[in-house]
C-alpha cells in the first residue's frame, strides 16, 4: 500500500534570542577599558562622516551634556544655526532660509581635513595651560640595554668585538643574565640553544677573544651583568670587590646552604669556625643577585590609571559620577545629514551611516549608565569598606550584584573587567570588591582580601629572629579574629602577597 505524501504550510509563534549586530556592538563596548574605548571612538569618527565629537572639559556647559544625553536617547535636534527665529512674513522666512542655505554650503575637502586634524583639546588656551603636560618634562631613566650600549661606545673595541658585544647585550633577559636558551621558531620548530662560540662565529671573532670580551662586559656597570648563572654573577662581583677565597668557595659550592640558613653544613664542609662563616655570609648577602634590578624597560613613573568613575563622599552618602574628562562625546551632525539626504545617490549611504551613528551613541550612553549603576550597587553592599577600610570588606560574588541590578552575571563580569573606580581610599579595580568568603567562629563570614590584609599585618610586626610559620598564622587568625582557615590556604595567600616562607624570612644576624 503506497504511503501518501503531502506538503503543508503551518504558522508557528516562538521566541528566541537573536544576536543582532547592534547587540554585539553594545556587548563589545561594555567590556572595553577606557583606553580601548577612546581608540574605538577614534576609529568610528574616522569611518563615519556623520559623527562629530566634543572633548569634555572640566568647565563644560550643562547644555552640552544635556544635548549629548538627549541624542543618546535617539532625539535629533536642529543644529544651532538652524534655530534662528524666522521672519513674520513669508518673505522674511524665505530670506532666512536662503541665508541658512548659503551658510550651510559644505566644503567637503575642508570638512574631511578638519575631521583628520581635529585636536583633542580646545584651541583657545592661555596661561599655564599652554605649557606641555608635566609628564612630558620628566626625565626618563635609561634601560639596562641603553646603559650598556653607552659604556660600549666608550670602550675601545674593534668592529668584530663590538659586533660580538652587541650580540651579547641583545641576548640579555629581564634580570640582566645572558640567556642563550633556544625557543620556538615562527614555524613552531624548536630552536637549539646557542653558545658563546655561536655568537663568536656570527661576529667573526675567535673564541678566546670572545671570552675576553664577555669578561669585560661582565665588569661593566652593573657588575655581574651578562653572567650565565647566579653563581657566576656573584663570583664576578666577589672578584671585583676583592672577596677572600672562603667567601668565593661558599658562593661556588654552598649557595644553597646559605639560602636555607644551614650554616652548620658550611662549617663542616670547610672546616672553619662558625664566626668566620657568619662573617662570610654577611658579606655575600651584600652582593646583588639581579643585575638589572635598578633598570627597567618600562618607566613606572609614566604609568597611570585613569579611573572610569569617581566616588565622592557628600555628608553621609557616597555620590558616583562618571569620569568624562578627555572622553569624546559623540553627536550626529544634523546639518550635514539634512544636506546630504537631498542627494538621491547619497541617501542610502547616509541612512546606513545615520543608523550606525545613533546605535553607537546609544551603546556608549548605555555603557556609561551600566557602569555607574553597578558601582552604586557595589558601594551599597560594601559601605563599611568605604567608611572603615580594607578590614571591613565583605564577601561578594557577581551573582549578588547581578540580582540587585537585574542583569546577568556575564554582564557584571564585563562591566567590572578593566574598569577602575577612584574612592577616598584610593583607586581600585571594580573586580577588587568581589571576594570569596572565609568562615568565622560565631560571626559573619569575612572576605578573603581582608584575611590577606590580616596576614600581612601579622607578618609585619613579627619577631624577625623567630618569624611566624604558616601554622602559627593559622592559630593567630583563629584566636585573635575567629577566622578558621587551613594552613595551605595561608600559604597560598602568603605567596599571593609575595611574602617568603618563615625559614627565608628569618634574620640570623
Amino acid at each position: 500500500m503506497p504511503i501518501g505524501m503531502e506538503m503543508k504550510l503551518q504558522t508557528r509563534l516562538s521566541q528566541q534570542l537573536v544576536m543582532t549586530p547592534q547587540l554585539v556592538q553594545a556587548i563589545r563596548l561594555l567590556q572595553l577599558s577606557r583606553l580601548e574605548l577612546v581608540d574605538e571612538l577614534r576609529k568610528e569618527l574616522d569611518g563615519n562622516p556623520l559623527l562629530s565629537d566634543d572633548v569634555i572639559e572640566p568647565k563644560e556647559a550643562p547644555a552640552k551634556r544635556e544635548r549629548s544625553e538627549a541624542e543618546a536617547e535617539g532625539t535629533v535636534h536642529e543644529a544651532p544655526e538652524q534655530l534662528t527665529p524666522r521672519g513674520d512674513g513669508e518673505g522674511g522666512g524665505e530670506t532666512a532660509k536662503q541665508e541658512r542655505d548659503q551658510n550651510q554650503e559644505i566644503d567637503w575637502a575642508s570638512y574631511l581635513e578638519s575631521q583628520q586634524l581635529r585636536q583633542p583639546l580646545g584651541a583657545t588656551r592661555s596661561g599655564f595651560d599652554e605649557l606641555p603636560p608635566i609628564e612630558q618634562n620628566l626625565t626618563k631613566p635609561s634601560s639596562l640595554k641603553d646603559h650598556l650600549l653607552w659604556q660600549l661606545q666608550m670602550s675601545d673595541f674593534v668592529d668584530t668585538e663590538r659586533h660580538f658585544a652587541l650580540l651579547v647585550i641583545g641576548n640579555l633577559d629581564d634580570k640582566g643574565f645572558l640567556d642563550l636558551a633556544g625557543g620556538i621558531g615562527p614555524d613552531e620548530t624548536v630552536l637549539a640553544d646557542l653558545t658563546i662560540e655561536d655568537l663568536a662565529n656570527e661576529a667573526g671573532l675567535e673564541l678566546d677573544d670572545a671570552e675576553e670580551v664577555l669578561r669585560l662586559i661582565q665588569r661593566f656597570d652593573p657588575v655581574g651583568v651578562a653572567a650565565r648563572s647566579l653563581v657566576e654573577c656573584l663570583l664576578i662581583q666577589a672578584d671585583v670587590l676583592g672577596y677572600d677565597e672562603t667567601e668565593k668557595r661558599i658562593i661556588q659550592n654552598h649557595l644553597r646552604d646559605v639560602e636555607r640558613r644551614n650554616l652548620g653544613a658550611i662549617v663542616k664542609a670547610l672546616a672553619i669556625p662558625m664566626e668566620e662563616v657568619i662573617d662570610a655570609v654577611q658579606e655575600i648577602q651584600k652582593l646583588e643577585g639581579v643585575p638589572a634590578r635598578n633598570f627597567s624597560e618600562i618607566d613606572e613613573r609614566t604609568i597611570a590609571i585613569t579611573p572610569d568613575v569617581f566616588v565622592v563622599k557628600d555628608a553621609d552618602r557616597f555620590v558616583v559620577s562618571d569620569n568624562d574628562r578627555g572622553m569624546q562625546r559623540l553627536y550626529v551632525n544634523d546639518s550635514l545629514v539634512k544636506r546630504m539626504l537631498k542627494d538621491p545617490k547619497a541617501k542610502e549611504f547616509i541612512s546606513e551611516k545615520l543608523r550606525s551613528a545613533q546605535w553607537l551613541i546609544r551603546a556608549i550612553e548605555q555603557r556609561r549608565r551600566t557602569i555607574i549603576k553597578v558601582t552604586e550597587c557595589v558601594i551599597e553592599k560594601q559601605r563599611e569598606f568605604f567608611e572603615k577600610g580594607v578590614g571591613f570588606l565583605k564577601p561578594m560574588i557577581l551573582r549578588d550584584v547581578a540580582e540587585a541590578v537585574g542583569m546577568h552575571e556575564s554582564t557584571i563580569s564585563r562591566v567590572t573587567s578593566n574598569k577602575y573606580v577612584h574612592t577616598p581610599l584610593g583607586i581600585f579595580e571594580l573586580k577588587y570588591f568581589f571576594n570569596s568568603s572565609i568562615s568565622r567562629v560565631g560571626d559573619d563570614d569575612i572576605a578573603s582580601e581582608s584575611v590577606k590584609q590580616a596576614i600581612r599585618q601579622m607578618i609585619a610586626v613579627e619577631d624577625k629572629a623567630h618569624p611566624l610559620s604558616d601554622q602559627a598564622l593559622v592559630k593567630l587568625l583563629k584566636d585573635q579574629q575567629s577566622i578558621r582557615i587551613a594552613r595551605r590556604t595561608v600559604a597560598k595567600y602568603r605567596e599571593m602577597l609575595n611574602i617568603l616562607s618563615s625559614a627565608k624570612r628569618k634574620k640570623l644576624f
